[in-house]
């Protein structure tokens, strides 16, 4: 009886690692069959892109993904299904995909391109400074994210390229509402303008302008020591400048006529020298 019992017990071991054997096998099968599907859509996503049907090719690479999200290929298939929707700028459409995948693959690592090319969607609908306020924001924020989280890569040196553009951006567009109030005689709007341009943007072209109208500002509501100090900042600093000379000519009212007079002058003088010149070769 206890033999009987000993060849049972086998019997069903044996019958169970035969049946866990066949299902390791029928899995191991079916994730080949997976694979093979995974590259076929993934192939014809590479081959639609080249073509330049983005759109097919982002569908593609979305199949590919969704067959086997397990499969090393899920998150590379994601990231080319965002950069296809890129590639023919529909920026919106890349941006949701990328948004996903820092859901989905949170830890992947790749992540530096996921957030540098989210920061390039924003910066390419960049068509106004004046209106594109938000995808200016949201691009220097992810160009920022980038230099700052992911120092060493290749997408810093670009990233910090395209911030000094974005601040060249939006000093502009801080000018342009300061020269509208000073036109408008609204001072102390105009002075918070030129302000913010010399204190968050003091390495952009606008700084000299900046200064000089702040020098124009104070000079005309009074405050001749405030615009003393301003163009002695822009002296020291841009002595060269077009607008230190403006600046200059605000506290010498005839520098200008005397600028004008010297001009006449010495054009004068060549002329007599043009002459002069002509009537020895002929």
């Amino acid at each position: 009886m206890n033999i009987f019992r000993i060849f049972l017990l086998l019997a069903i071991i044996t019958f169970i690692f035969s049946c866990t054997k066949k299902i390791d096998e029928n899995i191991a099968i079916q994730e080949k069959k997976l694979d093979d599907q995974v590259m076929e859509a993934y192939e014809q996503g590479m081959d639609s892109l080249r073509k330049g049907d983005a759109l097919y090719a982002a569908k593609k690479f979305n199949e590919a993904e969704t067959l086997f999200p397990q499969s090393i290929m899920a998150p590379k298939s994601a990231l080319m299904a965002a950069y296809s929707y890129y590639s023919q700028d529909y920026y919106e459409d890349s941006i949701a995909e990328l948004q996903r995948f820092l859901r989905v693959y949170s830890f992947h690592k790749h992540l530096d391109y996921v957030h540098y090319l989210m920061g390039l969607c924003y910066y390419e609908q960049i068509i106004d400074e004046k209106k594109d306020l938000q995808a200016i924001i949201k691009a220097k924020e992810k160009f920022s994210f980038v230099i700052k989280n992911y120092p060493n890569t290749e997408y810093t040196l670009d990233a910090e390229f395209k911030i000094d553009l974005i601040n060249d951006t939006l000093a502009s567009k801080e000018m342009y509402i300061g020269r509208y109030y000073f036109e408008r005689q609204k001072w102390i709007p105009a002075i918070n303008r030129f302000r913010t341009v010399i204190d968050e943007y003091e390495t952009t072209i606008y700084v000299e302008e900046a200064l000089h109208r702040l020098v124009e500002v104070y000079y005309k509501i009074g405050l001749k020591n405030e615009a003393k100090k301003y163009a002695k900042l822009l002296g020291y600093n841009y002595k060269s400048s077009e607008w230190y000379e403006k600046s200059y000519s605000v506290f010498d009212k005839n520098y200008e006529k005397n600028k004008r007079k010297i001009k006449k002058t010495n054009k004068k003088k060549d002329n007599l020298f043009l002459k002069k010149f002509k009537s020895l070769i002929n």
